[in-house]
């Protein structure tokens, strides 16, 4: 039998996700190694085959497909534990980096210090060369005023190069031509150019990409040449994908070369899955909350397609590329519980990860988190924490949850959990109206999809905050991003800057610019595999009214684009600006302008047929999956009341579950306040309806009302 495995590395824990060609399934997890996170990965591999009573060479020769979610440059960028890096830049724009746009992020906050370069200023260099705003050199590069950089960059011990000149996204001849001279003067360097990573306009979004570039690339190219030289000594022969930042999938060569593709490697994923579930069910929208040891990640699916941005930033570092827009929060399993200042009672951001992990772990851990929280509120068993793989230390949970939240603020540990619980739901509200709300969108009309361990523990009350009537828990809730990089697409985005009125858009130069980038994919996607007819186009354009400062990006169609239809276009754009923004200017006459064109490419990939191999057993009944009643915290009432605690994996009937309750799985765990009843065995998920917001009459209109997509 072949298999396809999913791998995304989490601050505490990597999850697998294993498909069959035969459609059966497995789930496993295993503890990160935040040290090398290829250790994790090969050993959970080793563990897999152990699971499926495989020798290890077996089951690494058996496997077709591998792909990995990494957090490598993520990390990099969070902890500023980067390649030293150099940038060479036209004559006069050395602070640009530094610069910014000019724009203070907290303008009303004294204190506000400007993030830190990337690259110091001395490691920033200059040479006396110009192409000007048309394309045209009007002042040549010399080489030999690269000499006295390179021998800077070899006194500095310089790993990473990043170059970026003026006006290159027009004409990128000085820019080939440094790095061809310095990758000859400093082999082994990674070097990277502006024109290979974003040739667009805009000079600080392209020099901060570029700089990004180069600061993760010596990471990620590191640890992937690590991984396949492991892969390599357990013979495995199949294909390695990386996940990319804009739900799609690249070869390791292309991770290596454009490192910054992968800077939201692992939480691209969610969306990708939230879609596929959407879609499963009958729904054409749906917000994806996905709660790790770390993170809380929350990101948007509009008419089933992932809403996509190139305003991404992580630890204040702008990438301007296509990126899935995800809004990540410092809200998991692990985030610490603290008194502030204030004495207010705060929840993370800070977490304590794998090691020492929570409190509870029993492995260091003396700062109470979420986790223990949920196990002191009775969400958790102790004696069945991942199906009772690790167990849960409670009554240390309870002592130091007592000493270091309790007493300060005046409550016992049991009341001091439950405001620990309310505190990091809010958060996690926030992150989900962030996504939502601040987008233009009403999350009341969308489907929640609650993913991680977690998070089905917390999607009750983030749900009732924000009024959305339901959620679904798919049955690969626990290891979701590992799942849904089992359905991603070979993907690569182009951008040509093309700034013009569009009513005197140039029509021929207007397609020469597609035709130019369908070229490029085409060789691209078929050196990677893929057949000409398994390829699909998806255009868009960057526009805005005349005398705008941001553009709108807005999804175009084919057609539109090869018959230049301008006034379609145009009356699209006055929609989606209203959308957004509340306003329009199409009444009044204001001109539009292009800023950018672009392209994105997907190579349709061979993907599972379900992510579910448990089939709807009608001899079941609720009772039987029945294993007991525990004590558990009613956020509706305030109080702790016996609840019913069912086996969830045993739920694989069509039934009615009645809140409160708790529906125990093997690795998740599902908390039904008084407020819901749940429906299972519907596509191997639970469905889980608020009596108060969903009465049965709403469930059609919900699923089918249509959304305006950017």
């Amino acid at each position: 039998m072949k298999y396809k495995l999913g791998i995304d590395v989490g601050g505490t824990f990597t999850d697998f996700f294993l498909v069959g060609d035969d459609r059966s399934s497995w789930v496993h997890k295993t503890l990160s190694t935040p040290e090398d996170s290829s250790l994790g990965f090969i050993t959970g591999l080793k563990e897999l085959a152990a699971k499926l009573q495989l020798p290890v060479e077996v089951f690494i020769k058996d496997l077709d497909t591998i792909v990995h979610g990494t957090t490598v440059a993520t990390n990099a960028l969070l902890t500023r534990n980067g390649a030293k890096t150099a940038l060479v830049t036209t004559k006069g724009f050395r602070d640009a980096l530094e610069m910014r746009r000019g724009i203070r992020e907290e303008r009303y906050n004294n204190h506000y210090r400007n993030v830190e370069p990337l690259v110091p200023r001395q490691y920033r260099f200059t040479v006396d060369e110009r192409t000007d705003a048309k394309g045209k050199s009007i002042k040549p590069l010399h080489t030999q005023e690269l000499d006295a950089i390179v021998q800077n960059i070899k006194n500095e011990g310089i790993e990473a190069v990043a170059i970026c000149f003026m006006n290159s996204y027009l004409n990128h001849d000085h820019e080939q031509k440094a790095a061809d001279y310095l990758r000859r003067q400093l082999p082994g360097l990674f070097i990277c150019g502006s024109y290979e990573v974003l040739p667009s306009v805009r000079f600080y979004e392209r020099v901060s990409t570029t700089c990004v570039n180069a600061y993760i690339g010596v990471v990620v190219e590191h640890y992937l040449k690590s991984l396949l030289g492991k892969l390599k000594a357990l013979n495995f022969t199949g294909k390695l994908l990386i996940m990319q930042s804009n739900g799609g999938v690249v070869t390791p060569e292309v991770a290596c070369k454009v490192a910054a593709v992968t800077a939201l490697s692992g939480p691209a994923a969610a969306p990708i899955a939230g879609a596929y579930y959407a879609e499963l069910l009958g729904y054409d929208h749906c917000i994806t909350m996905d709660m790790g040891g770390t993170s809380f990640d929350a990101s948007l699916v509009v008419n089933r397609q992932c809403v996509t941005s190139t305003d991404c930033e992580i630890n204040r570092y702008r990438i301007a590329l296509p990126t899935l827009d995800i809004i990540t929060i410092g809200a998991g399993g692990g985030s610490i519980g603290w008194i502030d200042k204030g004495g207010l009672l705060r929840m993370g951001p800070q977490s304590a990860g794998s090691l020492p992990g929570p409190v509870s772990y029993d492995r260091g851990g003396e700062q109470p988190t979420c986790t223990d929280a949920d196990l002191l509120l009775g969400y958790l068993d102790p004696d069945f924490f991942a199906g009772g793989k690790y167990k849960l230390n409670k009554p240390k949970a309870v002592e130091l949850t007592a000493k270091n939240l309790g007493k300060p603020l005046g409550m016992n540990a049991h009341e001091a959990a439950a405001g620990m619980y309310r505190v990091i739901n809010m958060n996690m509200a926030q992150g989900v109206r962030e996504v939502s709300v601040e987008r233009g969108y009403d999350p009341r009309e969308f489907l929640l999809i609650c993913a991680g361990g977690a998070g089905s523990i917390h999607a009750g009350e983030i749900c009732r905050e924000l009024e959305i009537p339901m959620f679904v828990v798919p049955g690969v809730a626990s290891i979701f991003c590992a799942a849904g990089m089992l359905l991603g697409d070979l993907k690569h985005d182009y951008v040509r800057s093309y700034m013009t009125l569009l009513s005197s858009i140039d029509k021929a130069h207007f397609l020469q610019l597609y035709a130019e980038m369908k070229g490029v994919a085409v060789a691209t996607l078929i050196a990677e595999g893929i057949v000409e007819d398994k390829i699909q186009y998806r255009p868009s354009l960057d526009l805005r009214y005349v005398g705008q400062y941001h553009e709108v990006p807005m999804e175009v169609s084919i057609d539109q684009i090869l018959n230049v239809d301008l006034e379609a276009i145009s009356q699209a754009f006055h929609t989606e600006h209203n959308r957004q923004f509340g306003y329009e200017l199409r009444g009044e006459g204001t001109g539009l302008e292009v800023i950018n064109v672009r392209l994105r490419a997907i190579g349709i990939t061979e993907k599972p047929q379900s992510l579910s191999s448990i089939a709807p057993d009608p001899a079941s009944s609720p009772e039987a999956a029945i294993k007991g009643r525990r004590a558990a915290y009613i956020p509706e009432t305030g109080e702790i009341q016996e609840v019913t605690v069912y086996d969830g994996d045993r739920l694989t009937g069509r039934f009615t579950i009645e809140g409160p309750a708790i529906l125990e799985q093997v690795n998740t765990t599902v908390f039904l306040g008084e407020s819901y009843h749940c429906e299972t065995g519907i596509e191997g998920a639970f469905v889980v309806y608020n009596k108060h917001l969903m009465p049965d009459g709403l469930k059609k209109q919900f699923q089918t009302e249509e959304i305006a997509v950017p």
